[in-house]
């Protein structure tokens, strides 16, 4: 995948959050299968416009349309691609997909420590899917301490994000008869802008040998209805 691609789908860290793109592609059949799918939060659309040069059907979705800034980075690629306001507390669909993917969502919508929201987020995503459909997902975790408090100084939303605790993963995809995951990524998080956080990213790949897998600060995850 050239780099400017690769830039438009991830956006931040490339280095550590396209390893998102290599999970999913290993362990679930996308290419040319004419699903159907959604993106939560899909604010820049870049999960939308990898589903979609997959050969997909996709609906490229946030809070508010999309369209304005999402369609415009889609074009640039020639993916097709329909834009819709939703939100991801209640969904309009049911049993209605093959795949939704979400990308770094669940901390703001439930910021401020407000936990239930993001049960029910998972929830209606559950409620979307079809039987067998799967649920592809990457989160910010709370990760350690050191990176706790440099949200807190030096991020103006870091006090109020609702950070992924390890211990809650089994607890929010419980209705789902499968879920796997991975995480990644450490140092990364630190930089202060993406030739930083590259540089720190590929660091990443030999420092996160050495971290435990709870204190990374990257979950990506698969759930299947």
């Amino acid at each position: 995948m050239n780099k400017n691609l690769l830039k438009d789908i991830i956006d931040w860290d490339i280095v550590n959050w396209s390893k998102a793109l290599s999970y999913w592609e290993k362990n679930v059949e996308l290419q040319n299968k004419n699903l159907q799918c959604l993106e939560l939060g899909g604010r820049k659309g870049g999960l939308s416009l990898w589903l979609s040069l997959k050969g997909n059907n996709v609906i490229c979705s946030d809070l508010e349309n999309p369209e304005k800034e999402a369609g415009s980075i889609h074009k640039k690629h020639n993916a097709n691609i329909r834009y819709q306001a939703i939100d991801a507390t209640n969904i309009p669909f049911q049993n209605q997909f093959d795949v939704i993917a979400f990308k770094s969502i669940l901390g703001g919508i439930a910021r401020n420590n407000n936990n239930a929201l993001k049960q029910q987020v998972i929830s209606e995503t559950y409620k979307a899917l079809k039987e067998n459909g799967v649920l592809l997902f990457a989160e910010n975790m709370e990760s350690s301490f050191l990176h706790k408090l440099t949200r807190k100084l030096f991020v103006k939303w870091g006090a109020e994000w609702n950070y992924l605790k390890p211990e809650e993963i089994e607890r929010l995809f419980s209705q789902f008869k499968r879920v796997q995951f991975i995480t990644v990524g450490f140092l990364a998080a630190f930089g202060r802008n993406e030739t930083q956080r590259r540089v720190l990213g590929k660091l990443d790949r030999i420092v996160e040998k050495f971290i435990p897998k709870k204190k990374r600060y990257i979950l990506i995850g698969i759930a299947i209805k």
